[in-house]
């Protein structure tokens, strides 16, 4: 009974966690705030092959939850600059974790060709 109760507790941690971050891409868009606060598209250019409208709905369900934050310069056209909040700082520990395993299977299985990664270069290259 103990154990089920504590895997279920786990279970439960980890989709708070994924309803927290959101989708795929909130994973890379995280790992390049953590190199200093973006723009819209310096993030779209260094996140690789996504969307506008995925970059947007990401950003937004990341502030509404508090991971990241958006400030508006007043300037003409509008610049907007994301950076992380202490909640989307503390999220860093997963994504070195992250890397570790990423980097063990990689290893072991051989290059994943064709993933962009957070230094802008291809896996394949």
């Amino acid at each position: 009974m103990y154990k089920d109760s504590e895997e279920e507790l786990c279970l439960s941690s980890i989709c708070a966690s994924l309803e927290i971050i959101g989708g795929k891409w909130a994973f890379l868009i995280l790992g390049h705030l953590h190199n200093g606060a973006q723009r819209f598209n310096q993030l779209r250019r260094n996140v690789g092959d996504i969307s506008t409208k995925s970059l947007t709905d990401s950003l937004r369900h990341l502030e509404q939850n508090k991971v990241i934050h958006r400030k508006v310069y007043p300037t003409v056209p509008v610049t907007v600059e994301y950076s992380l909040t202490d909640k989307g700082k503390d999220f860093q520990t997963v994504l070195i974790a992250m890397r570790a395993w990423g980097q063990k299977w990689r290893e072991q299985e051989g290059t994943i060709k064709g993933i962009k990664r957070i230094d802008n270069r291809t896996s394949n290259s």
